[in-house]
């Protein structure tokens, strides 16, 4: 049967690979098959459920009948608690004007894009990185891809950033960073910040100025002695540049919840609004309520963060020192140190090696399908995050990871690797 034309983004668009590849394997452990699954960014309720306190105070929200449409901006008090909360916990100072509420990151993203990115501007991103590739593509912009180095810990530099600068109307920065885990320095931030202002004050009065997307959904979830850096703090001119994603999906396990927030100048923020109330990506009045109530509960979320990192930590760690042991036993593999996030950066450098039964791994492709079969090992490819597919790097998310299966996991990839030669 024939596809009806559609239009050119229809046509064009890539679906998720990560929400593709996590629902192949969702698939096959529906059919029995024991799979260690590491592929979803996301939490597992039963192993990492969202504080009581919140849960309570959503249940009770929904019993007073908070189930009207929100303010388009989010509610009010919801705005209010964030500012206190960003201030507390962060030192940046946002009122309610410069603060926008959405359902999750997600639409505060694809909202920024929409207010500042015009048809064929400059979008400069790193890769591995989660989704920039497709939000450039759904806003007709240029590509301005920066291939970013285990070296550097897998983030952008201002020397790869300068390169394009001239002209770019958007930078994507992600730190803490999905998928690697890894955050970028107080050096490196400051570096491209004093770049960013520099190229801002180079250009003629109204011409378009150069933003900052800032992505730290994943910013409290920092382990040992790792730091989270902002460009507001470090730099207090990038107030007038910087347009924040935050929210509640990975502080407090609640992906499914949908409470996100942005900050910025207030006239982006505006226009995130009027984008946003045609959209309706709103948080829903009763968990923005909650939220509103939650945020302010300072001793109830440090409690929180305390057992909840603890338990992410020890996950990443364990796995990290199970990779490295592999490593030191001559096997091709090799882990990056956890810093932040839920996430892993694993090695399998496996290509052109042969399996017992005599087949070559001849692809990164083959090296991800050999894991998977013989291991039952479910990795994300850094492909899937805008890298070349000839890439040795993966993606291990430890959100619906059960501490007992690490063991039995590695003894499992270790007898698959023996059989490589």
């Amino acid at each position: 049967m024939n596809q009806p034309k559609l239009s050119h983004l229809a046509e064009t668009l890539i679906g998720s690979e990560i929400v593709k590849l996590g629902n192949a394997i969702s698939e096959r452990i529906r059919q029995g098959e024991k799979i260690y699954n590491f592929t979803i960014g996301d939490f597992d309720p039963s192993i990492f459920p969202i504080p009581a306190t919140l849960e309570e105070l959503i249940v009770e929200s929904y019993r007073n009948r908070n189930t009207s449409y929100p303010a388009a901006e989010g509610v009010l008090d919801l705005r209010n608690a964030v500012s206190s909360f960003l201030k507390d916990r962060e030192g940046l100072d946002y009122a309610a004007n410069e603060i926008q509420i959405a359902s999750g990151g997600r639409p505060l993203i694809y909202t920024v894009f929409k207010a500042i990115v015009d048809k064929g501007d400059k979008v400069i991103y790193g890769v591995p990185s989660w989704n920039n590739n497709h939000y450039t593509h759904m806003t007709d912009a240029e590509h301005c891809v920066i291939d970013c180095k285990a070296e550097n810990d897998f983030m952008p530099t201002a020397d790869d950033i300068r390169k394009n600068i001239k002209g770019a109307t958007l930078i994507c920065i992600c730190t803490p960073q999905n998928p690697t885990g890894t955050t970028l320095s107080k050096a490196a931030l400051e570096e491209i910040c004093d770049l960013i202002i520099e190229e801002n004050n180079s250009r003629e009065a109204g011409a378009k100025k150069l933003y900052l997307m800032f992505d730290q959904m994943y910013w409290t979830l920092t382990f040992g002695s790792t730091q989270h850096h902002n460009p507001v703090s470090l730099r207090p001119e990038m107030k007038a540049y910087t347009i924040f994603i935050d929210g509640i999906s990975k502080v407090f396990a609640a992906t499914g919840v949908r409470v996100g927030w942005s900050m910025g100048p207030a006239p982006v923020i505006a226009k995130m609004k009027a984008i946003l109330s045609h959209l309706g990506a709103w948080a829903p009045m009763a968990e923005q309520k909650a939220v509103a109530k939650y945020l302010l509960q300072t001793e109830q979320i440090d409690a929180y963060l305390t057992q909840f990192k603890s338990e992410i930590e020890l996950r990443l760690k364990n796995i990290y020192n199970g990779f490295i042991a592999l490593k030191e036993k001559g096997y091709a593999v090799d882990a990056v140190s956890p810093q932040a996030a839920i996430y892993l950066t694993i090695q399998l450098n496996l290509k052109g090696k042969t399996t017992a039964e005599g087949q070559l791994l001849s692809t990164q492709s083959d090296v991800t399908s050999y894991i998977l079969g013989e291991a039952k090992l479910a990795v994300v490819p850094f492909s899937a995050f805008g890298a070349g597919s000839d890439s040795a790097w993966y993606r291990l998310s430890v959100g619906t990871c059960k501490k007992e299966e690490i063991a039995e996991m590695l003894e499992k990839l270790e007898a698959a690797l023996a059989k490589l030669s």
